[in-house]
């Protein structure tokens, strides 16, 4: 079974969007294995997206991440990394195919209300930033 990270960013939270994200999920043969709701501050959401450190967004990206509270989760089953970025949709929620995550509720680009890993590399470093070994429940 395949693990990845899927966060419900600040807006999803602030427009009570969380359940049904979750429902989503979880129809979706997912199996949530941890969950908590964390507000990062500007720091901590600096470190969580250093990857992009480089790039023009990463100050709003940054900033935006720490605007308000998030739901951090780990989802399970198989493929989990490749299906949650297709029940997510693209980045850009007008490219988003339709009954995804972010074409059915994304107002704009930076806010797409999830956030998902987009590799196995990614994953570990994700989940270990957010969560401890003793707060997983899967296998």
């Amino acid at each position: 079974m395949e693990k990845t990270l899927s966060i419900i960013k600040p807006d999803g939270v602030s427009r009570g969007l969380i359940g049904n994200i979750l429902q989503r999920f979880e129809r979706s043969g997912f199996k949530i294995v941890a969950m908590k709701m964390i507000r990062m501050n500007k720091r901590q959401a600096q470190g969580f997206y250093a990857v992009h450190k480089e790039k023009p967004f990463f100050d709003s990206l940054t900033d935006f991440m720490s605007s308000g509270p998030c739901v951090v989760m780990i989802l399970e089953r198989e493929n989990a990394i490749s299906r949650n970025r297709e029940i997510m949709g693209a980045t850009n929620y007008k490219e988003a195919a339709e009954g995804t995550i972010r074409k059915d509720y994304a107002t704009d680009i930076e806010k797409n209300v999830v956030h998902g890993s987009d590799s196995p590399e990614t994953a570990t470093f994700e989940i270990n930033y957010f969560f401890n070994q003793l707060e997983i429940t899967g296998e």
